[in-house]
């Protein structure tokens, strides 16, 4: 089938079009950057950049389709043009036209569970959303996932992450809220199958994992698997509302907004049937298990997510009389980087049974001072180039690349160079003072440690360079890095069949 999915580039999205690669589909991807995400993927993806709020940008968006995926859809407000109503409902509404006016006869809707409870804003959104697919002429089935946690969610990634940067973590009431989350790539295959099943036609399908959670649960696997240990932080639940409302009035942005705060006390779970075991015949992905992928899997923080002007800090030592090439050099960094870092200022594998070695695709957990557990992915590894690419939750975005090359017959150059931008504000001071003098002694010592186990000595001692780019390098930066991330992900894409 040629199967429509609408807000294909977000967490659900793309797991879900994933599946239908894998299970011999083609997509037509609907969203405002479809056509920067479909490069992720090396064929069976037609990209179609639109706006499910306008009228003009959906006409035409389902001819050819044989069947619809309707996932797009905000938890969150940002006025006048990103409101509940303008997506969640009249979106819907102009999707399910759209594919009445092309002779689709199957179409999936993606709400979500407590929709037909829930006192939210959002819960209520979704609810109205059912109640148009409900109305489609042809064939329709409506899915309610419930807390959907995998790479980047807004929510146990979240927590995930303050566990990471910080010695406390705020703990809404008294923490025993309970939720049935679902493992994102476990929603993905279910969605896929959903599709596929004309005879779930008229059906409403309830989707969680097995089992249930809470966040003090959460707080302790995550302890754990990260090997740290924060202190709660009560927030009292009319507090927590109270203040996510006023900072929303306010303009104030917030991790977590007042209708996710409504929802968590509410409780999420499935109280009858569980379809994604029971009628998908989808094998749920165990807590234990998601989590654990979850901490390898946090998405990048490209440079052009932060804040800030770039700037390219340079460390190198021309290294004469070597008994290494090259090559070899940066293969001595590769495997034993874990120890070239000075001790008590980067920490490599900071967190049980992580990776210490610099491996393509790998994921490296650090320890910074100050500063918790940051991660990096190794994005490209060749014969004199290593690059890794920061992890949300990183104090930084950035590039950091270790590099080898000859200047002159018998000299060999060793480089460790870094284009970096702060993840906020209040990081922008950090790193461009406390920070600043930290890496540079890292990255100093880094290249003193090759100099010394290549044999060879580096009469100039390390040179070091700081410099803020012109704004045309740092888009060219910009639009490398990211395209090198994207070549990555192709690489570990499905394809069709």
């Amino acid at each position: 089938m040629h199967v429509l999915v609408t807000g294909g580039t977000g967490l659900v999205g793309k797991s879900a079009v994933d599946h239908l690669l894998a299970r011999g589909h083609t997509v037509r991807l609907f969203a405002i950057d479809a056509t920067d995400v479909a490069a992720e993927w090396p064929e069976g993806v037609e990209p179609r950049d639109g706006d499910v709020g306008s009228d003009e940008s959906v006409q035409g968006v389902a001819e050819g389709c044989d069947a619809v995926l309707h996932v797009i859809g905000i938890v969150a407000e940002d006025p006048p043009k990103l409101t509940f109503d303008a997506i969640n409902v009249e979106g819907t509404r102009r999707i399910v036209h759209e594919a009445e006016a092309a002779g689709v006869q199957r179409f999936v809707y993606v709400s979500s569970l407590g929709a037909d409870t829930g006192e939210s804003d959002y819960h209520r959104s979704k609810l109205a959303g059912e109640e148009i697919a409900r109305q489609f002429r042809g064939s329709w089935t409506i899915c309610r996932p419930g807390n959907v946690y995998g790479p980047g969610d807004e929510v146990i990634s979240l927590m995930l992450k303050i566990i990471r940067a910080s010695p406390v973590i705020p703990v809404m009431g008294d923490g025993e809220q309970e939720f049935q989350p679902i493992w994102v790539e476990d929603l993905g295959e279910a969605l896929a199958v959903a599709v596929e099943r004309e005879d779930l036609g008229g059906q409403l399908l309830e989707l969680a994992g097995t089992e249930r959670t809470t966040t003090n649960d959460l707080v302790d696997r995550f302890s754990e698997i990260t090997g740290t240990s924060p202190r709660r932080l009560p927030i009292p639940e009319w507090l927590a509302g109270a203040g996510a409302k006023t900072a929303e009035a306010l303009g104030v942005s917030l991790p977590i907004k007042a209708d996710q705060i409504t929802m968590l006390q509410e409780g999420n779970v499935i109280s009858g049937q569980n379809a994604l075991t029971e009628v998908l015949g989808v094998t749920p992905t165990p807590l234990a298990d998601g989590l654990r992928k979850l901490a390898d899997d946090l998405p990048e923080m490209l440079l052009a997510e932060g804040v800030g002007r770039l700037h390219r800090e340079r460390f190198w030592a021309d290294i004469r009389g070597s008994r290494l090439t090259p090559e070899e050099i940066l293969l001595l960094v590769r495997d034993q980087f874990r120890s070239l870092p000075p001790e008590g200022l980067l920490e490599v594998g900071a967190e049980p049974q992580t990776p210490t070695t610099l491996e393509e695709g790998g994921t490296l957990t650090l320890a910074v001072p100050m500063r918790g557990h940051v991660q990096v992915r190794v994005q490209e590894v060749t014969s004199r180039a290593i690059t890794s690419v920061t992890l949300e939750g990183h104090f930084f975005a950035g590039v950091i690349r270790f590099l080898t090359e000859e200047p002159d017959p018998g000299v060999i150059r060793f480089e460790v160079r870094a284009y970096t931008r702060a993840a906020d504000q209040i990081d922008r001071l950090a790193i461009r003072t406390v920070g600043k003098v930290a890496q540079q002694e890292t990255w100093t010592t880094v290249v003193e440690e090759v100099v010394q186990r290549s044999g060879g000595n580096a009469l100039d001692g390390v040179h070091t360079d700081d410099e803020v780019v012109s704004e045309q390098e740092a888009r060219e930066v910009e639009a490398w890095s990211e395209a090198l991330v994207t070549e990555r992900k192709r690489d570990e894409a499905p394809t069709p069949g």
